[in-house]
Order: structure tokens, then C-alpha cells, then sequence
């Protein structure tokens, strides 16, 4: 039988469905089964070895033309004597930079692959299970469909299975559904179409745990065919996809190597083939210069570090990175998806609103934190307001509240201790039981005086047919009473008398006609609402008859309670909103409890309705992208529901974030473009699926998350200016100086030392530059907007012409300065030494270019001097380490090594004279390239 059908069939007829009985099966029929279906446990698909995904980090354009830069400089080694030696060295640097981001990349990939073990780990690991009509201990994954199996408190549930009998049974399914009130069970038929799992209250779900109660079951699907096992699926399916970041950087490195191919050809072949002067030897060396030059070789390990940089800053705002290329795709986020239970809201259960018989409450105070207050409220909705509107009271002096307060301690199997969390409770058991002891605190009832007046007698638990819980004390005269709390119709029906103002006065029909009515009206405000009374009974009895105890009850107050939406909530939904960013809700909990929440937070405006999980299920694709892009609370939602949302979202070019903390939430986490999970109360698998982890489980910490997302980009787009236009001048340099005749300016390990080391610094400092003002209350750059865009390639092009212009002066001045003209055979022994001064003032040259250029990296708008410069102290510290650098090699032993000789006070100033304009002149302005305010679109 389907997992579909069990729900709604009896019992008799799933037993005889799957062959089995109450007396279980023989182990005979378990061994077939165990053939037929396989162990109880989750299966892997087949996946990559380290090895293969170790191998996969150099299939890169990028990566790929350094490789064969390696080999081509090793191979300068056998068949060059002059220039053998340089290719050694130029093989080693670039092969120390790609072995080390193969590894970061490896290990990043390695663990982002943890998630099914996490799941493993959750699954129960024995089960009490009834064969051959005794029963046994047995591991969980021995289990097969037809498995009759015992269930009790404390348990995880080992498989999915049909509820034979149920006694006090609830379960705490939120890793599955996002509910965050346990669910009470029943083994009686469900009369239902399409039913969300949280519905299907008589199965019990693999992986969830029983809170309360005991109960058996039949097994009707157990490994892979469980809803457990269906979520391990899509996480396994789901597939990682590039960021915008690691798009735009695979797109550059193919348009680079596309440049270097044809450059290099074409000058490998011009000296060879055209001028016929130039040894094939002399010429391979040239075009492995002209390749060196185009490749910005340190920019992977810029990029990582700044993003590295960026995830220990984060740190101390409460978010760990687990992926590096996530922090640049939270800046471009258009959408949160978030779910609700333990994200929006607390996941603790809080006691909101308390109606007494003369008297209307509601409490401050979110979750289990301390330090609530009462105040008088008029009406259920008014405990959505402001506390400042509302009159402040003092609950000590009131009778009928501290009864009230008093049954919901005593009437209670949860247990209230100091929280691990500074200035908050801690509640061990039933949540709805943990909310009503942490309200009773707040008004200074206190949990250890209510359980020393009153001894512990005996109870009458709770199930889903009464509906009800009763608890029998014994007072320090001797008085026996029975204080009692459940749903309120069940309540009032047995109640005859209402306590008020310390008297019990007659319950009449129109009185609980109106007490129905305000029920209603808490539990359309999302409340979870429960009715409390208490009966004096005459004398102690050796059993307790329910129908006995619970007759002629006196009835006390309702307290309606919700898991509360965060304090900080409804400020980062508007500053996201404010940021262009669209918050939606995904949860798993009820429409009516949804739509409430999101009304509460203004995330909808009222009115607004919920889509549900059976509504999407029978929507297409096609009609799904349509809702999506109107609709922002979607409820009682199933896994493959939120997976389908994420992926309509994505189809329409959205960068989707979405956040959850239970195993339900795994697959979209994993799909989504950012997957973030709640660091304190998260699943194991959701957190291994995520990009991004919140230590403090706070929505407002996404907002912030993205604004440094959103700063890290803007400082990754700086330094990619500013080393592009760097490699653009050296490539056009040696492209121009080659084609004229004239040797290479800059030697393959020159250029290496340039953008490495000299370039490296001012890189750094970029990718750690002050933020932009504005940056969030911009709109998100979109997943169309691309990195290199048609603003930063014109300035690319132009960095790299005044460059190539002004190196190209100091080079040809300097031949000429120190041969009285340009000898024909400058590559001739007899001329080194000019060359090399020559060489020495290009390399000079190009460095202090650049060192002046990095200074209109930094602002897309402003020129240098009306940019806040002042700020950019990483940068001035970088601009000196390079400079000192630079006199290093000119002016120490490094020389021998680098083929440079020292320059004078003369050949300073005329550098000096050809590199300032890279620094004075507002080349935005000049050149038109300076995004106008209508290109930064603000919200």
C-alpha cells in the first residue's frame, strides 16, 4: 500500500495490504523482505572520489592557460641557454599559485559534500519491533514494511508507519515540517485530500521524536521510500550551481585565453615567419612574456583571500561562511526565502494573552526570555500592538491570576530551569506546557514555591480524544484538588461555575457562548489557545475516575500562546525591502498561524492570503513562476514544495537565499544560491547544506550578511580594475615593442614580480577598502549584471594605454639616452648593459604607474580627490610596500636575479614626469565613464 493511502484506510486493511498482523511477522517473511526492500537506511548515490574532485580544480580556463604557461617555461630549459633559467623560476611561482587554489578549492568542495552523513546520523539507530507475537530489540535498519513496532517518549521514530493504538501520543515532527507545537496523534482514519505531511497525524514520521505518550505501529515504508528518505534524495540531487562571482570569473578566463591565444600566435609567428630575424627559441620566449603578462596570475588568490577577509569579519557578526564564493552571492540576493519557525520566529512557545472572567491580559516578552510585564488588553489583537498604548499592570495582587498561573504549573510534566542563554529559562518538555511555567514566572509565581505548596497525587494524561490533561494535588490543610487544562470547548462543556474576583459564580450558556467566541478570535490571531479550570474534591480515592474528576469543573481563564515572531524581525524586513531585496515565507506550519505571523511582522498587508502546499501541487511549472512572483507566505508546505518554489524563482534570474534550520528545509537550502541555516537550533544535514550558518539563529542577521556581501563585491570589482588594467598595460607594451622591432621591455620574471608582488599589495588593500555609502539602499546588481561591464573594460583599456603610453617613453628614451639612437642589434652581448638600464626604467616605470593608478580604482563616481581617500589606510600602508619593493630589486643584490641595474636622481624624475598623470588626471570625467546617478538604481 502507498504512503498516500495509509492515512485514510483502516487499520485492518493496511495490516492485510501488507500481509501482516498485531502478532507481527515471522523472520522467515523478514528475510524476503529485507531482499525485497533492502535495509532500513539511507543510500547513497554515487559520487565523485576526492581524487576526481581534486583533479577537477584545474578544469579552469584560467588554470588551464598557467599549465601550459608551466610547461612552455620548462621547456625554455632544454632548448634556451640564455633563458633557461628564468623559465625555471617563472614554472615554480606559477605552479606554487595553482596547487594551492586546486587545494582551497578541494577542501571547500569536500566538505560542502557532508550532508547525507548528517542525515545518517539522525536516524534512529534500534527499535523495539513485535515477530512471531514476541517482542524484541533489534537495530533499525533490520526494520521491513509490516514491522509492528513500539513507540514511546524519548523515542525517534525508526520508519514511517500507520498508528495502530495511540495514548497520550504526540510528536515533535518540526525537523520535517517547520511546526513548531509537537503534534498530537491518533490512530484513527484521516478523511482528507492531499493531506501535508503535518496532517497525517496517525504516522509517525521517521526521524521525528515522540514528546509524549506511547504508542504501535505498522511500518509502511522504511529506508529511501520514507518522507525522511525522500528529503536525503533532493539533497542528493540537488545539484551545486556557480555563483554570479565564479560565472563572471570562468567567462573572464575564457576571454582571456582567447586573447592570449591569438596574441601570443600572432607574435610567435610574426618574429619568426615575417622578420625572420628573431630565433624560434628567442621568439617562444616572447610569446611566454606576452602570456605571463595577460594572465593576472594572482587575481584567484586575491579573490580568495578577500573573500577569506570578508568571512573572518563576518564571524564577529554572528554568520561562519562555509563557502567562500557565498559571501559575493549574498550581495547580489534579490530574494529571502525564509522559513518561519526558528527563523522569523523564536521556536519557543510564549504565552501572548490571558482572559480572566473581569480582566484581559497580554505579556511581553519574546520566547523564554526574563524579564516580561503584563499589561491590560481590551482585546486579542491588541496584544499585537505597542506595549506604550496599553496600561501597565501588577499581577501579584490577583487572585484569579495567580490560580490561574498556579493549574499551569502544577497541571504541567515540563520542567523550568536557568537557561544556558544569559537572562532566559530553559524548558525540558512540552513547549505549549514550558510556555504557560514561563508565564507564571514573569508574573512572580515561582516554580519551586507552586510545587512545595501543592503534593503530586496522581494524573490523568492527556490523549487526542479527551483532549485533556488533569493533575490531582494534595494542599498543606489536606485539600485534594484537580486542576485541569485543554481545548477550550472541551473545557467550558465540563465546566458549570466561572471564578471571579476570588468567588465562583454560576457558568451560564450565553457567558460560554461569548468565552467560545474570544477563542475563536485568539486563534485567528495565530494563538494557540487553552482552557484552564479546577474542582475541590471531597476525599482521596485509590483510583481516580476521569468522568468523575472532570465534572462540575470551575472555570478559570483562556491563555492563548504563539511562537513570537523575533523582536528585530520586522526592522530587517525593512531594511531589505529597502535594499530591493523581497522577503517571502516558506513554512510548513498552518495558513491560518502563517499568514498571521506575516501580518504581525508586515511582511503582507492584511487581507493578504497564503498559498498551500495542495494548492501547489496542482499547479505546474508554468502557473507556479506566476505565483511567485506575487504571493510572499507560502504554508503548510512540503520539502518538494519549497525545492519547486526555489527553483520557479531561479528560472525568472532571481539570486535566491534561503534559510531554514530543519531537515525539511535541506533540499532548498541546497538548491538555493545562498543556502543559510540557524546555527543554534539547525539540523546537522541543513547546516552541512548551507552556505552560511547563523550562530544566533537571527534574521536580522542575513540583512547584515548581505550588506558585507554586497561591500565585498564592490571591493572585489576595484581590484579587478585595477590588476586588469594592470596586465592590459604590460600586455599592449610588450605587443607594441615586439612589433616595432625592439626587444621585450619587461622579462617574463619582471612581470611575474609585477603582478605578484608589487601589484599583490594594493590588491590586498582594495579588497579590504571602506564600504560605499548607500550600498543598501541600492537595488541588488541582478544575476545579468556582469563583472567585467562595458564601464570597467573602457577603463581597463584605458589604464592599459596610458600605461603602455608612458612605459613605452622611458623605455625608447632611455635606448636612446644611453646609445645616442636605437642600435639595430640591441639584443647583441656588447649592449646588455644598456639594455638592461633600458629594461630597468620600463620596469620602473610600469610599477609606479600602476602604484598611481590604483588610486582610481577605488570609486566608480568620484574622481581621486573627491573620494574619501582619507579612509583608504591599508591602501597608503600597500602603495609603500610596493614602492619599497620595487627600490629592493633596483638597488640590492636582487639585481643579479632580475637583470636590473640602479637609476639616478635623473632617470627618477623622468618616471616620475611620464607616470603622474595615471594618478591626476579624473579619467572618469574625461573619458565619460563614470556611471551617471540614473545607472545606480536606487529604491
Amino acid at each position: 500500500m502507498v504512503q498516500e493511502q495509509t492515512y485514510s484506510a483502516e487499520i485492518d486493511e493496511i495490516l492485510k495490504e501488507l500481509e501482516s498482523s498485531e502478532e507481527g511477522l515471522s523472520q522467515t517473511e523478514v528475510n524476503k523482505r529485507l531482499e525485497q526492500y533492502g535495509p532500513n537506511e539511507l543510500q547513497e548515490t554515487e559520487k565523485i572520489t576526492p581524487l576526481e574532485m581534486f583533479l577537477q580544480q584545474f578544469v579552469n580556463p584560467m588554470v588551464i592557460i598557467l599549465l601550459v604557461a608551466i610547461v612552455i617555461s620548462v621547456l625554455t630549459v632544454y632548448f634556451d641557454d640564455v633563458h633557461g633559467a628564468e623559465g625555471v623560476i617563472d614554472a615554480i611561482v606559477i605552479a606554487i599559485i595553482v596547487i594551492l587554489n586546486a587545494i582551497f578549492g578541494f577542501v571547500q568542495e569536500y566538505r560542502s559534500e557532508q550532508a547525507l552523513e548528517s542525515l545518517k546520523k539522525m536516524a534512529a539507530p534500534h527499535a523495539q519491533v513485535k515477530r512471531g507475537g514476541r517482542w524484541k530489540d533489534i537495530e533499525a535498519r533490520d526494520l521491513v514494511p509490516g514491522d509492528i513496532v513500539a513507540i514511546e517518549q524519548g523515542d525517534i521514530v525508526p520508519a514511517d508507519g500507520r498508528l495502530i493504538t495511540a495514548v497520550g501520543l504526540s510528536a515533535d515532527e518540526s525537523a520535517l515540517t517547520g511546526e513548531s507545537v509537537p503534534v498530537q496523534k491518533t490512530h484513527k482514519p484521516i478523511v482528507l485530500d492531499r493531506p501535508a505531511i503535518g496532517d497525517m497525524k496517525n504516522i509517525a514520521f521517521s526521524g521525528s521524536i515522540i514528546s509524549m505518550g506511547k504508542g504501535t505501529m505498522v511500518v509502511t515504508a522504511t529506508g529511501m521510500n520514507t518522507e525522511f528518505g525522500k528529503i536525503a534524495e533532493m539533497v542528493q540531487e540537488s545539484e551545486d550551481e556557480q555563483t554570479p562571482l565564479q560565472r563572471d570569473l570562468d567567462t573572464l578566463g575564457k576571454q582571456l585565453g582567447g586573447i592570449i591565444l591569438i596574441l601570443s600566435s600572432l607574435v610567435f609567428f610574426a618574429l619568426v615567419f615575417m622578420r625572420g630575424d628573431v630565433p624560434w627559441t628567442e621568439a617562444l620566449f616572447i610569446a611566454i612574456a606576452l602570456a605571463v603578462a595577460a594572465i593576472p596570475e594572482g587575481m584567484p588568490a586575491i579573490v580568495t583571500v578577500t573573500l577569506a577577509i570578508g568571512v573572518k569579519r563576518m564571524v564577529k557578526k554572528n554568520a561562519i561562511v562555509r563557502k567562500l564564493p557565498a559571501v559575493e552571492s549574498l550581495g547580489a540576493t534579490t530574494v529571502i526565502c525564509s522559513d518561519k519557525t526558528g527563523t522569523i520566529t523564536k521556536n519557543e512557545m510564549t504565552v501572548r494573552y490571558l482572559s480572566l472572567r473581569d480582566l484581559q491580559l497580554t505579556i511581553t516578552g519574546s520566547g523564554y526570555e526574563k524579564g516580561g510585564k503584563y499589561y491590560i488588553a481590551p482585546s486579542p489583537e491588541s496584544c499585537i500592538s505597542l506595549t506604550e498604548t496599553l496600561e501597565g499592570y501588577d499581577p501579584t495582587g490577583n487572585q484569579d491570576l495567580i490560580r490561574m498561573l498556579e493549574i499551569g504549573q502544577m497541571c504541567s510534566n515540563a520542567v523550568l530551569q536557568e537557561g544556558e542563554r544569559e537572562n532566559s529559562w530553559e524548558v525540558l518538555g512540552d513547549p505549549t506546557e514550558g510556555a504557560l511555567l514561563v508565564a507564571a514566572e514573569k508574573a512572580g509565581v515561582c516554580y519551586d514555591d507552586t510545587h512545595t505548596k501543592y503534593e503530586d497525587i496522581t494524573e490523568i494524561s492527556f490523549d487526542s480524544t479527551r483532549k485533556r490533561m488533569t493533575t490531582i494535588h494534595k494542599d498543606p490543610e489536606g485539600n485534594y484538588w484537580a486542576f485541569i487544562k485543554g481545548a477550550p470547548e472541551v473545557i467550558l462543556e465540563r465546566s458549570t461555575l466561572i471564578l471571579e474576583n476570588g468567588e465562583e459564580h454560576e457558568l451560564k450558556e450565553d457567558l460560554k457562548k461569548e468565552l467560545l467566541e474570544k477563542n475563536q478570535s485568539l486563534a485567528d490571531c495565530a494563538m494557540r489557545v487553552l482552557g484552564l479550570a479546577y474542582r475541590r474534591l471531597d476525599e482521596e480515592k485509590e483510583e481516580w475516575d476521569s468522568e468523575e474528576v472532570e465534572k462540575d469543573l470551575v472555570f478559570v481563564g483562556l491563555a492563548g500562546m504563539i511562537d513570537p515572531p523575533r523582536d528585530e524581525i520586522e526592522e530587517a524586513i525593512k531594511k531589505a525591502r529597502s535594499a530591493g531585496i523581497r522577503p517571502i515565507m516558506i513554512t510548513g506550519d498552518h495558513e491560518r498561524t502563517a499568514s498571521a505571523i506575516a501580518k504581525i511582522i508586515k511582511l503582507v498587508e492584511p487581507g493578504t492570503e497564503a498559498v498551500t502546499g495542495s494548492q501547489i501541487e496542482e499547479m505546474d511549472d508554468q502557473e507556479l513562476e506566476e505565483v511567485v512572483k506575487t504571493v510572499n507566505v507560502f504554508a503548510r508546505v512540503a520539502p518538494e514544495h519549497k525545492l519547486r518554489i526555489v527553483k520557479a524563482l531561479k528560472r525568472q534570474s532571481e539570486i535566491v537565499a534561503m534559510t531554514g534550520d530543519g531537515v525539511n528545509d535541506a533540499p532548498a537550502v541546497r538548491t538555493a544560491d545562498v543556502g543559510i541555516s540557524m546555527g543554534i537550533q539547525g539540523a546537522d544535514v541543513t547546516k552541512d547544506a548551507a552556505d552560511l550558518i547563523l550562530t544566533d539563529d537571527n534574521f536580522a542577521t542575513i540583512v547584515s550578511a548581505v550588506e558585507f556581501g554586497r561591500e565585498i563585491y564592490a571591493n572585489i570589482r576595484k581590484f579587478v580594475r585595477f590588476l586588469l588594467s594592470a596586465n592590459a598595460g604590460e600586455v599592449l607594451l610588450v605587443f607594441f615593442m615586439v612589433m616595432i622591432g625592439l626587444p621585450v621591455p619587461l622579462t617574463p620574471i619582471e612581470i611575474l614580480w609585477i603582478n605578484l608582488v608589487t601589484d599583490g599589495p594594493p590588491a590586498l588593500a582594495l579588497g579590504v577598502d571602506p564600504a560605499e555609502k548607500g550600498l543598501m539602499e541600492r537595488k541588488p546588481r541582478g544575476a545579468e549584471k556582469k563583472l567585467l561591464d562595458k564601464g570597467m573594460s573602457l577603463l581597463i583599456l584605458v589604464g592599459g594605454l596610458l600605461a603602455t603610453i608612458a612605459t613605452s617613453i622611458v623605455y625608447i628614451g632611455f635606448i636612446w639616452l644611453h646609445f645616442g639612437g636605437i642600435p639595430a642589434d640591441l639584443l647583441n652581448p656588447a649592449n646588455a648593459s644598456g639594455l638592461a638600464y633600458a629594461r630597468t626604467g620600463a620596469f620602473v616605470t610600469m610599477i609606479m604607474f600602476q602604484l598611481f593608478w590604483v588610486w582610481n580604482c577605488r570609486d566608480e563616481t568620484r574622481p581621486v580627490w573627491r573620494s574619501n581617500y582619507r579612509q583608504a589606510t591599508y591602501l597608503m600602508v600597500a602603495v609603500l610596500i610596493s614602492f619599497l619593493l620595487t627600490l629592493l630589486v633596483v638597488y640590492s643584490p636582487l639585481t643579479a636575479v632580475f637583470g636590473t641595474v640602479p637609476l639616478g636622481v635623473f632617470e627618477w624624475l623622468v618616471v616620475l614626469a611620464a607616470t603622474l598623470p595615471g594618478l591626476l588626471l579624473p579619467v572618469y570625467h574625461v573619458f565619460d565613464l563614470a556611471e551617471k546617478p540614473n545607472d545606480i538604481p536606487e529604491v
